[in-house]
């Protein structure tokens, strides 16, 4: 049987991810970063497109217990057999120059036999590489790829069918470490690390970095988990986050929504940024805010959805057929032809994050007023334009309301900052007429009003959940007819089984794509928030406590969700479903509770 998405924990080093399933086998690895080829992808394939378990001879199915160790990103994967138990603790250690996999054995009473089966598969799984002994090594080479492993202390492994082996037996107190390591071929072996020291460095590192979180409310479990999350998720080099670590994971099994998702979006920024600023993570928020000016900078017309952990512009989107994809849901897709789309949405996200990071009093760089203006003129051009939405549909440009109502946001940020500042240049009466233009058209076009609700684009019927940002981003007040019935109008329409799809994907649909899809998370985060700035703080908070069940056991959100089937689906860990934790937890219970 294929592993649930939810069967899943991640660790990482800040650079890329590793994803480790209830069995024990390390079945997604790229290297040296998020978005590079695979060594293990049986995530989307099988054994043969690289994997590493390490379990007790006999185990053939999940583990008995698993748990990250608290505040932290170090995995405890336990067994318990008729010979006895052990526990295998997985990390990825910041590095210095290589990215280290680290696997300590332990034996925790009895005699047991431990059996480690590595299969490496370069690019993708599709490249078997030349494996050699050196200085106590088993290197495997191929290309531009080399990964050295190595045991303390040395245990008997041996190669058999283009994998390597391993068993050896463990009792309570005794201990075997792997260090899995990869480097560039053409460069000599990097230093070697301690396991045990970089263990106990990485707990210290971990907690250290956790007890930095200012809520002290309902949930801050949940909370800080997130948190580690969108850190183990943020590229540290640069300070980009990705959308997941993840390609293809699909919205619907054995459908073809499958996205690569190991890029940055602009999309997540002001909800990123809210978070990281409102847990008290104001580096993070400032390395964030640095990288999507680096990001941004340019002529605004050609300004992206999304862009490579560095800034990378050009992300082109393959096929990749020798995987068979998760449980056999394909294409597998490499890169994102999502980056060539117009979101106008983005110029007011964008916009909202600058505002949001001066106003919390992030450092200032000259650069940033004129990189917002260029921005806000270009919009004044362009604005009326349909486009394929925060969605990122593939069925054709429309005028989507929420693009609108973002554009509304864009010209309001960049009013209300020269009011605050008047110093700085601006054309003052031609922005506030824009705002004023936008809110007229959206509010003329984009309702309803025979049944009181906003729609996805001008002349639709259908409904869209991010419409639920309209009192969030202050286009509207809360207390609206127009707000309320819109609420109203997504939770009759839009619900599934009590969670919120993002749009309807019947036979109307604007995505252009067939099948279905889950709920989606974030959505219903959303909709909690909505309820709670309406008033209706019950109904929130209840919703909010289903939404937060649905992680796994160690508190990971994928994507989306299916209520029928009762499983995750989507990219995995997906960062704005955690981003929706953090920031509804902190606006139901922050004021109340927070230390």
């Amino acid at each position: 049987m294929h592993p649930r998405i939810e069967d899943y924990a991640l660790i990482g080093d800040e650079q890329t991810a590793a994803l480790i399933g209830t069995d024990g086998s390390v079945d997604w690895l790229c290297l040296p970063r998020f978005d590079s080829a695979a060594c293990f992808a049986r995530l989307l394939g099988d054994e043969e497109n690289g994997h590493w378990r390490i379990a007790p001879k006999h185990a053939k199915g999940p583990c008995t217990r698993r748990a990250y160790r608290p505040d932290t990103l170090v995995l405890d994967t336990e067994w318990e057999t008729d010979e006895g138990a052990i526990r295998v603790t997985d990390l990825m250690p910041q590095r210095d120059r290589a990215p280290d996999l680290v696997r300590i054995v332990e034996g925790l009473s009895g005699r047991v036999t431990v059996h480690s089966a590595l299969r490496i598969r370069f690019d993708y799984g599709s490249i078997v590489p030349w494996v050699r002994k050196s200085d106590g090594h088993r290197v495997a080479v191929a290309g531009p790829d080399s990964v050295w492993l190595r045991s303390e202390p040395e245990v008997h492994t041996w190669g058999k069918g283009f994998g390597t082996y391993s068993e050896f037996t463990v009792e309570e107190g005794e201990k075997v470490a792997f260090v899995l390591t990869w480097h560039p071929s053409h460069e000599p072996r990097p230093p070697l690390v301690d396991p045990y020291r970089t263990l106990r460095t990485s707990v210290r590192d971990w907690r250290k970095w956790a007890s930095r979180c200012r809520y002290d409310g309902p949930y801050r479990d949940a909370v800080v988990r997130s948190l580690i999350t969108l850190k183990a998720l943020t590229y540290r080099p640069t300070g980009g986050i990705v959308a997941a670590p993840t390609t293809s994971l699909p919205e619907e099994l054995g459908g073809v929504r499958n996205w690569d998702y190991r890029y940055c979006w602009l999309r997540d920024s002001t909800l990123t940024l809210n978070a990281l600023l409102a847990a008290g993570y104001q580096e993070e928020a400032e390395a964030w805010r640095n990288w999507l000016l680096r990001a941004v900078a340019g002529d605004p017309a050609d300004l992206q959805i999304m862009y490579g952990l560095a800034g990378e512009r050009r992300l082109p989107e393959f096929e990749v057929p020798w995987l068979s994809g998760f449980a056999g849901s394909r294409p597998v897709r490499i890169g994102n032809q999502a980056v060539q789309q117009l979101q106008l949405d983005v110029y007011g996200e964008v916009m909202d994050t600058l505002a949001l990071a001066r106003h919390a009093g992030l450092s200032t760089k000259p650069q940033i007023w004129a990189i917002q203006a260029a921005l806000i003129d270009w919009l004044r051009e362009q604005w009326q334009r349909p486009d394929e939405g925060l969605w990122e549909v593939r069925g054709g440009r429309r005028h989507f309301v929420h693009s609108k109502v973002m554009v509304w946001v864009a010209a309001d940020r960049a009013v209300r900052t020269l009011e605050k500042n008047p110093n700085l240049e601006g054309d003052l009466d031609g922005w506030r007429e824009l705002r004023d233009d936008v809110h007229r058209e959206v509010c003329e076009k984009g309702y309803d009003a025979e049944r009181n609700t906003f729609t996805q684009s001008y002349g639709s019927r259908e409904l869209d959940a991010a419409l639920l940002l309209i009192p969030r981003v202050g286009f509207l007040p809360p207390d609206d007819p127009r707000v309320t019935g819109t609420i109203d109008a997504i939770r009759a329409e839009l619900s599934h089984d009590g969670f919120l799809r993002r749009y309807s994907t019947d036979e109307t649909t604007v995505d252009g794509l067939p099948g279905s899809e889950g709920a989606f998370l974030v959505c219903s985060f959303w909709l909690a928030d909505a309820l709670h700035m309406t008033g209706r703080i019950q109904e929130a908070r209840e919703l909010f406590e289903r939404v937060a069940g649905l992680a796994n056991d160690v508190g990971l959100l994928s994507e989306e969700y299916d209520p029928v089937s009762g499983r995750q689906l989507g990219n995995f860990p997906q960062a704005f479903s955690h981003i929706g934790l953090v920031n509804t937890a902190l606006a139901l219970f922050g004021d109340e509770e927070a230390g």
